[in-house]
């Protein structure tokens, strides 16, 4: 099953505060259990790795439920239901959401502070906050991959209008960014070999030369594929260099049977297609650049103990 919501998980964290003071922590795993949620969805991480999805969710019911005063902070990982709480409770609500929140002064007070913080935003494609399924978190999170898809599209773009020799450039500034090719003037000199609209060469792995791969680029259009007879050139000619390991670079995509190609031949070869290749400019600034950052802080508990 899906991992509930956060909205969902209101009227269950609720309810689980009118047992008296309760740590966090404990409502993440009871709640766990009375959902029956399997070990790989209590275990799925968000994108930075910090918290399990299902653990933030319940910690933004209970930060909403608080902004509501049904819900209060005791000490550091704890709360309890307040008499507001209580008295919801009483009336046996079927579901709590945030459009039954909005009838607390407290919480459409929150809601206005912070409307007034995203009136820059496009409201246009940000569902109100009743309608809101993800939390504060994972709006962003989607936002940034939004965001990062259109730029990996954009990059891709302006490689393929270029001319080129600028892609010989993108994969030597690339590679150096990684970490491999030693300086910009060794690693030009081995990938400086102009072809079929690519580059060929070496790229040293270590500042010695001691391991060395052999790079193939083509710069190939949408839909014009990679197949498997390109990847058995690219082994007979790391065959010729003596080479043990190969990275093949396009600006398209490769054919499953070139996949399959490279996974059994006996040589190492490294598939990079423009999806790919447009992640790791974005990952490493190759192409790009930050255009602001965002910093998000969290309460300070040890400070206030």
């Amino acid at each position: 099953m899906a991992i509930s919501d956060y909205q969902s998980l209101m009227l269950p964290v609720l309810v689980a505060s009118s047992k008296g003071e309760v740590r966090i922590g404990f409502v993440v795993e009871e709640l766990a259990d009375q959902l029956a949620l399997t070990p790989e969805e209590r275990s799925e991480l968000l994108p930075s790795g910090k918290q399990t999805i299902f653990s933030n969710r319940v910690h933004w019911a209970k930060s909403y439920l608080s902004k509501a005063h049904l819900v209060e902070i005791t000490r550091r990982g704890h709360f309890k239901i307040t008499e507001r709480g209580q008295k919801l409770l009483e009336n046996h609500p079927s579901h709590i959401d945030n459009r039954l929140l909005m009838q607390f002064e407290e919480f459409r007070q929150f809601r206005e502070r912070s409307n007034e913080a995203d009136e820059s935003a496009n409201q246009a494609v940000l569902p109100s906050i009743e309608d809101q399924k993800q939390t504060p978190d994972e709006s962003m999170r989607t936002a940034h991959r939004q965001i990062e898809t259109a730029l990996a599209q954009d990059l891709l773009d302006r490689i393929r209008e270029a001319p080129p020799d600028f892609f010989e450039r993108l994969i030597v500034n690339l590679l150096l960014s990684m970490g491999y090719g030693g300086s910009a003037e060794n690693a030009g000199r081995t990938l400086g070999r102009s072809g079929d609209d690519g580059v060929d060469g070496v790229i040293d792995q270590d500042a010695l030369g001691l391991d060395r791969v052999y790079v193939q680029a083509k710069r190939y259009a949408i839909g014009n594929s990679i197949g498997a007879g390109a990847i058995r050139d690219f082994f007979g000619s790391l065959d010729r260099h003596k080479a043990a390991k190969g990275l093949f670079v396009t600006t398209s995509a490769f054919s499953s049977s070139a996949r399959e190609t490279a996974e059994f031949l006996s040589k190492w070869i490294v598939l990079i297609d423009g999806d790919h290749l447009a992640k790791l400019m974005i990952r490493h600034n190759v192409g790009c650049r930050v255009e602001y950052t965002l910093d998000i802080k969290k309460v300070d508990e040890e400070f206030f103990e």
